[in-house]
């Protein structure tokens, strides 16, 4: 940023104060605090105001104001984010405006299969707003009570039914998004195919509030599943998950709709931690998968065809035993094993953390060798390898050893990182599955990334946001 700003920084926010009026800033210290720093507590920062607006007009004059006198802005949805993407600087120098009061349901068309929403929405209460009309709004993660719907999109999220749904990218139709200079971006259409040119909303979604604010979007929905079906499956060697997973996929007739991997470590991390939780299988396997498959038909035939498929794997030795789920109680209870091992992490010291995505094919080979890599870096570390294995997406968690010391043990995030990332760019894969680059993986993503792929990121930059006002410091390093 240069030059000098066309309106002193006082009286910006004066008249942002006025056309947000008194329920939608902050401005005390204490209050502002939330929305200050991130859940894992890895990033705290400050900011001149919070902004809270109610309307996409509040936002385009809000960022107008703030383009006039140089004031750097951080959009927030629910600040569930892990990479501190909704963190402001420490510098103080920015404001941080929450799209939390956006959470209109605008529209929704059960013929259309759509719903448009505001940024603000939560997503949980968007899934309502489709159940209510009998349509499904599949993105589904462990933060979905309190992340909102413009964090999904900014971050592209995935979730747990990416394998049949896709990510939020692919469940976006239209967008609307306050530019850098203020201007409003009407691009909220319904349209399934649109082929004039440049797709914009995809330049938005997955840039992290650098390149805009996302204020609105427009969604597909589903018919919601009639029939669903739910196991849970013991594998001796993770090398045959993968091959069971297309099993799995040809005997369902490609309705599989969940296809998660658990190593023992996090079944019993699950257990340890999660009231109600226990072991399913009476005999210990090394490794786990959770299996769900779903149709929209009431009769679709799914029981017997996923018992048939268990039948032929076990007689191939591909699953040493399995459970199937009797009731939707079972399954909850089955899928709080999975949402256990994750809030059970934070109970067992340090965690080094890895989003990453390889090949399908090459999932198990890359949880192997990374691994054997970092047990031989620091021996009785506990590698905590699980995810959404069937789109690739593997969440390489490193638990600190018993007894360790945890500051010592995060002290080395960055000697970690570079091990297991190295090990990812081998395998042709990427550094971020779902959760974004943010601040804590941009100088990662500098060692990633081709000097091409990162010059035409900044252009992008440069040229949407010249004087470099949205969410500084994010993505792309300084």
């Amino acid at each position: 940023m240069s030059g000098a700003a066309d309106l002193p920084v006082p009286e910006a926010l004066e008249r942002i104060k006025a056309i947000v009026g008194p329920k939608g800033f902050i401005a005390d210290a204490a209050d502002m605090a939330p929305y200050l720093s991130e859940e894992r507590g890895l990033y705290h920062g400050a900011a001149r105001l919070i902004i809270r607006p109610a309307a996409t007009e509040e936002v385009a004059a809000v960022v107008r104001c703030c383009a006039a006198a140089r004031i750097p802005v951080v959009p927030q949805g629910g600040n569930t984010g892990l990479v501190g993407a909704a963190v402001p600087p420490e510098e103080g120098n920015a404001v941080v405006l929450s799209l939390g009061r956006m959470n209109r349901v605008r529209a929704i068309d059960p013929v259309d299969f759509t719903i448009t929403v505001e940024a603000g929405c939560v997503l949980a209460d968007v899934q309502r707003a489709a159940a209510e009309v009998d349509r499904l709004f599949p993105l589904s993660l462990g933060a979905e009570g309190s992340c909102q719907i413009g964090g999904n999109l900014s971050t592209n999220a995935g979730g747990i039914a990416v394998l049949r749904y896709g990510n939020a990218r692919d469940l976006t139709l239209g967008l609307e998004v306050v530019l850098p200079d203020g201007q409003v971006w009407d691009g909220l259409r319904a349209l399934r195919k649109d082929n004039t040119g440049y797709d914009l909303k995809q330049l938005f979604i997955g840039s992290e509030g650098t390149l805009g604010i996302i204020t609105a979007a427009t969604l597909k929905l589903f018919p919601r599943p009639r029939e669903v079906e739910t196991a849970f499956l013991a594998l001796a060697r993770v090398e045959d998950a993968m091959t069971l997973f297309a099993w799995a996929r040809k005997a369902s007739g490609d309705q599989l709709t969940a296809f998660e991997l658990i190593p023992r470590l996090g079944l019993e991390i699950a257990m340890r931690h999660t009231p109600g939780v226990g072991d399913p299988i009476s005999r210990p396997a090394r490794w786990y998968v959770l299996l769900e498959i779903s149709s929209s038909q009431t009769e679709g035939g799914l029981r017997p065809a996923l018992e048939a498929f268990l039948a032929e794997a076990m007689e191939e030795g591909l699953v040493q035993d399995g459970v199937v789920a009797r009731s939707g109680e079972q399954a909850q209870a089955l899928w709080r094993i999975r949402e256990g091992m994750v809030e059970g992490q934070k109970h067992e010291g340090g965690s080094i953390k890895h989003d990453v995505s390889v090949p399908v094919s090459k999932v198990a080979d890359f949880i192997l060798q990374a691994t054997a890599a970092v047990e031989a870096l620091l021996p009785g570390i506990r590698p905590l390898a699980f995810g959404h294995v069937g789109d690739g997406n593997v969440h390489f968690n490193l638990s600190q050893p018993k007894g360790a010391e945890t500051r010592v043990f995060l002290a080395r995030w960055a000697e970690f990182n570079r091990l297991v990332h190295d090990l990812v760019r081998g395998f042709g894969g990427s550094i971020s599955a779902e959760h974004g680059i943010g601040r804590l993986k941009r100088e990662e993503l500098v060692r990633c990334k081709s000097a091409l792929e990162l010059e035409l990121m900044r252009k992008l930059k440069r040229a949407l946001d010249p004087q470099g006002l949205m969410n500084p410091g994010k993505v792309l390093a300084p």
